[in-house]
């Protein structure tokens, strides 16, 4: 089937709880937004006002007649409307044309979603204009995407740290060994951020700032000079409801993610506590993998090493690792056909 002539109909979604991001057969990712719906509300009824970047920057911004929502919590889908409209609208941005062949289309799910959220998912590419939707897990989409020789007879280990949900794999032999979904990740960390501020300094700010300092002055560690860097933030004072300004220390900042940290840690160790002993010798040997955009955090590297006496190591776009892994199930199609779920 034709798709105008140059393009392939065949598409790889990754639809994360912060970012989506959209993989075009032979092309790479030509797409990756902010999983964000903007809706004018007017007499009860909803209209689409923007999709991804535009809609992000109204997050916490909006007057009582616009809505900003995130279709997308720890992974799977909260807001099926939401999600299909947010779909569509990638779809058609990826392709730009208005009407598009219908196209094959891969997501990946989290290892640990329920069939009932596999189905949401599934429906809602379909409802989109999929002719054909695929479902793979997103451990093994991060192993592809980062290059783990996964087909071989050896352990690896992927610990693929997202927006809602971190997942952390052993693989071999093309599949899994040993999986465990735990529902921590980026918004956890803004969350943490949030309530620190808010307990530490009576200061009340919103996501998209808390997001802000995660990316700026984020760290897994304590500081060696016990302080860090800095940056000011600014957010509501909780006493006199003002606004007002404080110094955040990367010192801090570590203070405040050190429980969402720990939750990946453990997730890690229980994984490698429950890893045959053959596969586990292998890990020792190869070291683990970290891809996911919360593996950019600060010495996350480090804290995981500190933590597990591996050798760990940050994948070469970490961001992209499950796109393009989802992708490569697309493009060895046959290799890979028994790692994808086609089943409706």
């Amino acid at each position: 089937m034709a798709f105008f002539g140059l393009f392939s109909t065949d598409i790889a979604i990754d639809l994360g709880t912060a970012n989506t991001l959209i993989y075009v057969k032979n092309k790479g990712v030509i797409l990756n937004e902010p999983s964000v719906v903007a809706y004018h509300v007017k007499d009860g009824k909803k209209q689409v006002l923007a999709v991804g970047e535009d809609a992000k920057l109204m997050l916490g911004r909006t007057p009582g007649s616009i809505e900003a929502i995130r279709p997308m919590r720890e992974g799977v889908i909260a807001d099926f409307d939401s999600a299909e409209e947010m779909i569509k609208h990638f779809m058609k941005k990826a392709f730009r044309r208005s009407s598009i062949t219908k196209p094959k289309v891969i997501v990946c799910v989290p290892h640990g979603a329920t069939p009932v959220e596999k189905r949401a998912i599934r429906q809602s590419v379909l409802s989109a204009g999929a002719r054909k939707c695929g479902l793979i897990a997103e451990p093994i989409a991060a192993a592809i995407g980062a290059g783990m020789p996964i087909t071989e007879p050896t352990g690896s280990m992927v610990v693929d740290i997202g927006g809602g949900t971190t997942e952390v794999a052993v693989l071999s032999l093309g599949d899994i060994v040993y999986a465990r979904s735990v529902r921590v990740g980026g918004d956890r960390m803004d969350d943490a951020i949030i309530n620190y501020l808010r307990r530490h300094h009576n200061l009340l700010i919103g996501e998209s700032t808390a997001e802000k300092v995660k990316t700026t002055i984020g760290t897994a560690r304590m500081p060696d000079d016990g302080r860090g860097a800095t940056m000011m933030v600014r957010g509501r004072d909780l006493l006199n409801g003002v606004p007002k300004e404080v110094e955040l220390t990367q010192a801090m900042v570590a203070e405040a993610l050190a429980e969402p940290i720990q939750q990946i840690c453990e997730a890690v160790m229980i994984a490698l506590e429950a890893t045959p002993p053959d596969l586990a010798a292998d890990i020792v040997d190869r070291g683990v993998m970290l891809s996911g955009g919360g593996a950019m955090l600060g010495e996350m590297d480090l804290a995981l090493r500190e933590q597990t006496g591996l050798m760990v190591s940050l994948a070469d776009q970490p961001m992209n690792c499950v796109a393009m892994g989802t992708g490569r199930a697309l493009e060895y199609e046959k290799q890979l056909r028994h790692v994808v779920d086609f089943e409706s």
